[in-house]
């Protein structure tokens, strides 16, 4: 396939490792099975149209969208036209996310936002600045030079910032929908709920509760504007923050999971191995290397 002959790829001397990847594609044969990565990708569908399943939700895409999915994050695409794009994979040891999350702050607006799809829509100011890193990114990568990697996290950082910028401003989930369907205050109540209490609250019930709502009722909005059960969200939630503390510290799973509401780490660590595939273990072996890092 095209990706093939157009692949630039950098790979950590310490661990032989993916570092950083860029390529261009013509077919979705590379993202036609379920991919689960323990690196950053950014997807920029240039051209065509199709469907991309993430987390098990299915969304349509059309021309122009940015796609960002997390490690371990389940995605699968399949194409009903002719697609055209680029690919940026990155891992954790070039350049952690959570670390620079104050000067490039994509964490929960691009990549582990559980209640927003995965993408936006590029016009065509950020396309021109895409298609510019992009280009200025495989020359770096074709002709090595002093200080290379810090170049090119120079460059990813400009297309994180942009990116960012413009899912911020567009708020595409909400073109989707009209003004009386948008998303009811109840649930923004919910959002802070579960941002507040979901080390120490993990059950449903005690959501629908704390918002006067019937499990039933409450389950039901938040199928309809989240697709997602309320179990996914709360779950989710604890994820994001056990991945953050299995990137940056040094902390035992014993420990991460005692501070999120699990007394039994055995128990804890079959719950993460449920929502993101891989256990607590292997996720800090293989993605948790970037504490102290760049």
């Amino acid at each position: 396939m095209t990706m093939n002959h157009t692949a630039h790829t950098l790979i950590n001397p310490q661990n032989g490792n993916l570092a950083f990847k860029l390529f261009s594609f013509e077919d979705d044969g590379f993202f036609d099975h379920i991919q689960r990565l323990n690196y950053y990708s950014l997807i920029w569908l240039k051209k065509g149209s199709g469907k991309i399943t993430a987390d098990f939700t299915g969304y349509e895409f059309k021309e122009n969208s940015l796609f960002a999915f997390a490690p371990y994050q389940p995605f699968m695409m399949m194409a009903d036209t002719t697609i055209e794009g680029y690919v940026i994979h990155f891992h954790p040891d070039f350049f952690c996310i959570h670390k620079h999350h104050k000067a490039i702050a994509c964490n929960g607006i691009l990549f582990n936002n559980i209640y927003q799809p995965p993408f936006v829509e590029v016009d065509e100011h950020a396309a021109m600045t895409f298609e510019t890193l992009f280009s200025t990114m495989k020359a770096e990568m074709q002709n090595p030079a002093l200080a290379q990697y810090e170049l090119l996290i120079s460059y990813l950082k400009i297309f994180l910032i942009t990116a960012s910028r413009l899912k911020t401003e567009l708020h595409p989930q909400a073109v989707e929908t009209s003004e009386a369907n948008k998303e009811p205050f109840v649930l923004q109540k919910l959002k802070d709920a579960i941002e507040v209490n979901y080390k120490t609250k993990h059950s449903p019930a005690q959501y629908a509760e704390m918002l006067f709502l019937s499990p039933k009722t409450l389950a039901k909005m938040t199928k309809t504007y989240f697709n997602k059960t309320l179990s996914n969200l709360i779950n989710e939630r604890i994820i994001i923050e056990a991945k953050r503390e299995l990137y940056l510290t040094n902390k035992t799973i014993k420990e991460i999971a005692f501070e999120l509401g699990y007394n039994d780490e055995y128990y804890f660590s079959r719950f993460f191995k449920i929502n993101a595939d891989v256990s607590p273990q292997l996720y800090r072996q293989t993605v948790g290397q970037a504490r102290g890092m760049a």
